[in-house]
């Protein structure tokens, strides 16, 4: 199975110790170039490292950059679109595999491109319990200040009318499948 619009990938984050943290079992792939990939899923199975499972809410927009220590998930929700900005490693894409090592801190931002940062608790402890490298720490720290300069300039997933077009490319090449 190649790499092409349509095809389906797994997405799985683990922790820096390489255990697992998440996985969503089923994303369709809609862009790939040198710089990205964009994928699309809509109520699809989530699994939780304690074995939980449960199913997104809403059709969502996901943009990997190509060496970069975030990734963008854009929700498509009836009274806008909220982003939930992951800090991690950049990720690997082996086969039908998109993985990469979630790093904690998250970056929520509103439909009117306000934005909460979340787990800064939760980066302090595991950057202590899992020894983070200080490299880790600053590669963390910049991605997180290169995410909100990216919300403040409405670049990438932020700009006007990216969600909206890659949300019906999604729409095409799903439905090309069924």
């Amino acid at each position: 199975m190649s790499q092409v619009p349509g095809s389906l990938l797994r997405i799985e984050s683990y922790k820096h110790d390489h255990s697992l943290h998440r996985s969503w079992d089923k994303t369709t792939l809609i862009h790939t170039s040198d710089t990205v990939v964009i994928g699309g899923n809509d109520r699809v199975k989530v699994t939780e490292s304690d074995g939980r499972e449960w199913r997104t809410r809403e059709p969502a927009i996901c943009t990997f950059g190509r060496g970069q220590w975030f990734n963008i998930i854009a929700m498509i929700r009836d009274d806008g679109v909220y982003y939930y900005c992951n800090i991690g490693s950049p990720f690997s894409l082996k086969g039908q595999l998109l993985s990469y090592i979630d790093y904690d801190l998250d970056v929520k931002v509103y439909p009117d491109l306000t934005y909460t940062v979340l787990d800064q608790e939760e980066f302090d402890l595991h950057s202590r319990q899992m020894n983070y490298p200080p490299i880790v720490k600053e590669r963390v720290n910049r991605a997180l200040h290169e995410v909100l300069e990216w919300v403040q300039a409405r670049r990438g997933p932020f700009q006007n009318g990216f969600v909206e077009r890659w949300y019906d490319r999604y729409l095409l090449v799903r439905n090309d499948e069924e």
